[in-house]
């Protein structure tokens, strides 16, 4: 193949003359040539290798970030528990004890706590989307659940405060179960033992072999003490403030339990049966708050744990109040 040559003008001549160059100036020239040619590939090559293959520091930094998020995730499935525990105090708080005392309940809105206003995590976006979504969350998660413990703290104080100045009252409140047994029916609808057909339950059912003790479950007084239609032998006592407790199929009462007497929380007030309309020997014990009847399990605060109450809770609405479970 022919070498290409270069050429240049001579004016003199008034012809093109080839250029002569001497081995020096053509390995020179090839040298330079191959040399700029390599450093501008290993550029280009360098760049394409630090997009595809990390450094070692990087690499490091890459596994600690993914190691941060999962914490992170963690740290969600933490709150979501935080979250649900304090649900259950805040039920508690609603149901029993703000109930007991009288007390309005706190509104959802309320124990919520919620705010307005401009959007304070915004410095999370400089982040990667996955990242900047968890921060969001758990930031946002946290300062919520700061508010409403804040609201519950309150909501305690409150409560606090408002049984030191009402202890008299608190002394009438019915709060120990009326016999040393288990639970065996709730209340609410269910399946009735002996008629056959689902009717309402408006108390709950203790297990308690014939003459086993019955306690007075609160201060008060004797409002009545005989036979009842259904309810076989049967005691009410008035505790005041609009409370009433009733203990039914009873097999005899206790000395001195006459209409008018006294009686204190703990005091033997009868001994139960099978009187009445019943398949067999229990208590049947029923809380009346301003005539109407109540789940008298929002009153057992000083003989079942916040825990107890809610897991009975869940167990008469879970099986149609047909339940059976130990304190």
């Amino acid at each position: 193949m022919p070498q290409n040559n270069h050429y240049y003008y001579d004016s003199e001549k008034c012809e093109f003359v080839p250029v002569e160059y001497n081995t020096k100036n053509k390995l020179i020239h090839s040298l330079s040539f191959w040399l700029i040619n390599g450093i501008v590939f290993a550029v280009i090559g360098l760049s394409l290798l630090t997009k595809l293959i990390a450094t070692p520091a990087e690499i490091a930094l890459k596994y600690e970030n993914r190691a941060l998020i999962n914490q992170l995730k963690t740290a969600e499935l933490s709150i979501t528990e935080i979250e649900h525990q304090l649900e259950q105090i805040a039920e508690l708080d609603n149901e029993m004890y703000r109930s007991i005392l009288g007390l309005d309940p706190l509104s959802e809105d309320l124990r919520m706590a919620g705010v307005g206003g401009a959007d304070i995590y915004s410095e999370f976006d400089y982040h990667s989307k996955e990242a900047s979504e968890i921060l969001r969350s758990t930031a946002a998660r946290l300062d919520r659940l700061e508010r409403r413990i804040g609201v519950q703290k309150l909501s305690f104080e409150e409560i606090k405060s408002y049984y030191n100045s009402n202890q008299n009252r608190l002394r009438n409140v019915p709060a120990i179960k009326p016999v040393n047994g288990i639970i065996i029916s709730g209340y609410g609808m269910r399946p009735h033992p002996v008629l056959g057909y689902r009717r309402m339950h408006e108390g709950v059912d203790f297990r308690a072999e014939v003459n086993s003790e019955v306690f007075a479950t609160g201060n008060g007084v004797v409002k009545f003490a005989g036979r009842r239609g259904t309810f076989g032998n049967l005691l009410e006592i008035d505790h005041g403030f609009g409370i009433v407790t009733r203990y039914a199929h009873l097999n005899s009462f206790a000395d001195g339990i006459r209409v008018g007497a006294k009686v204190e929380r703990g005091d033997l007030v009868a001994f139960s049966g099978s009187t009445g309309l019943t398949q067999g020997p229990h208590l049947h014990y029923e809380v009346l708050k301003n005539g109407r009847q109540t789940d008298p399990l929002q009153f057992m605060i000083a003989d079942i744990t916040p825990e107890e109450y809610l897991m009975f809770k869940e167990a008469q609405y879970g099986d149609e109040n047909a339940i059976s479970y130990r304190n």
